[in-house]
């Protein structure tokens, strides 16, 4: 249990442990109760009720210790942390070798709780350290067994009437003995060997997935490179296209015209792609993003302004709003606002002509809650867990408008997680969609300087 995953694995199962014992103190105050109260049985129920205490006590350290441990070491916490699991497990088992012991010994059907404490260790410990801890229970419940067979210890008999069990003799008892011995260290085997099998899965898992991470990032670099060389490369293009079609090395017949504006179009057109490109692999390439304090009401204002002059052209009324207390935010400005420009874009270029698009920035307590919603032609349902995914376009936006990269809401939602924050969609296709984001304010960015 090397690794940072098994370790916090391990805890939240100590953690688990620790609760799932307040579910068994209950259970042991009212089995007890209702014993002594309904049932009549002559036992010890003073012993009965301090054991429940003690076990309640010692859940309460352990789980100041647990809480403890956010401040040790890493170097440490491996060996603390089993410790800890082990110390649990054999406390347990001596709280129940007592509860067994007051409440009729081998008689008492419960005794084969212990066999849940052994697939409890096999979880959390080695195999080692399970297999001693079913050494440690054989032995608790052998003892019990001889010490009150021998007199030394004084049998409570749960059974009112009839025959104990330990006025069998002694080859019953040893057989009982036998079978609960062997069913705890065949529960140890099963259990621990489904574990071990688990474990190694998935630490193959985590391996591979490391090793896809690694492949993306080498995938992502040679994108950046490849994009960046075939950008320099249109910009080249452009640059020799705008001086011959705006007529500066000698006047063009309006064939050639034709062809060069359409070439330098669809350049411009591939241009807006490869930007596009570029910037989503930059940010997911981008361990460390420029963060600071800006204005949110000035970024939403130059992102209506960018594309205000799109929805005059479409005659869609554009408005926007800010709730007054939400000005001063932290995070990357600049990603910020291309977003909200993109989401604003996005809505312009798929409303018909005399909709309506609405950009609102409000105030969710510790976050902004930034809400652009437009009359358009919608999503379908079953294509709006697929928006954010990189290329993707659904099927009636490709047929309302053929030019798209489908990377503009993949990018968004690299800044919201870059953020710390989330973006989603609430949409119906032929009425319109609400794209959300959602950002702390105090933004806490990985990474971020």
């Amino acid at each position: 249990m090397g690794t940072l995953n098994q370790l916090e694995e391990l805890t939240e199962r100590l953690y688990w442990l620790i609760r799932l014992r307040w579910f068994a103190l209950m259970g042991v105050s009212c089995t007890v109760l209702f014993v002594d109260k309904a049932l009549h049985v002559p036992l010890r129920y003073v012993p009965l009720y301090s054991i429940a205490a003690v076990l309640g006590v010692y859940n309460f350290l352990f789980l100041l210790y647990l809480n403890r441990l956010k401040t040790v070491s890493p170097t440490e916490l491996p060996a603390i942390t089993n410790r800890l699991a082990n110390a649990q497990i054999s406390l347990d088992l001596l709280g129940l070798a007592a509860l067994i012991h007051f409440s009729g010994g081998m008689e008492n059907p419960f005794a084969y709780y212990f066999v849940f404490h052994m697939i409890i260790a096999s979880i959390l410990l080695s195999r080692r350290a399970s297999y001693f801890q079913a050494t440690f229970a054989s032995f608790l419940f052998l003892l019990t067994i001889g010490m009150e067979y021998s007199g030394l210890w004084r049998h409570f008999c749960i059974y009112r009437y009839g025959f104990c069990a330990l006025e069998a003799g002694p080859l019953p008892l040893l057989g009982s003995g036998a079978a609960f011995v062997s069913t705890l260290f065949i529960a140890v085997y099963m259990a621990s060997s489904i574990s071990l099998k688990l474990r190694q899965k998935d630490a193959m898992l985590c391996e591979a997935n490391l090793l896809l991470k690694e492949k993306d990032q080498i995938k992502s670099n040679y994108v950046l490179r490849v994009s960046h060389d075939v950008k320099e490369h249109l910009a080249a293009i452009q640059s020799c296209l705008d001086p011959v079609l705006h007529g500066m090395t000698g006047a063009l017949t309006p064939a050639q015209e034709g062809l060069v504006r359409r070439s330098y179009d669809r350049t411009g057109k591939l241009m807006f792609f490869v930007k596009a490109l570029l910037e989503i692999t930059r940010l997911k390439l981008s361990r460390k993003i420029e963060i600071g304090p800006f204005s949110i009401r000035e970024t939403a204002e130059s992102a209506i302004n960018f594309v205000e002059a799109s929805a005059r052209a479409k005659n869609i009324k554009l408005t926007w709003a800010v709730t007054p207390g939400v000005e001063e935010i932290t995070g990357a400005q600049v990603y910020i606002e291309e977003t909200i420009a993109n989401f604003l874009a996005n809505s312009i270029k798929y409303t018909p002509e005399g909709g309506s698009v609405d950009l609102i920035v409000g105030d969710a307590g510790a976050s902004v809650l930034i809400c652009v919603s437009d009359t358009g032609i919608g999503i379908p349902e079953d294509e709006i867990s697929h928006v954010f995914e990189e290329f993707y376009r659904a099927k009636n936006a490709k047929a309302a408008e053929r030019t798209g990269t489908g990377l503009g809401l993949s990018i968004a939602k690299e800044v919201a997680e870059k953020h710390n924050g989330r973006v989603w969609v609430e949409s119906q296709e032929g009425k319109g969609s609400r794209f959300y984001l959602s950002l702390p304010k105090q933004a806490a960015v990985p990474g971020g300087v």
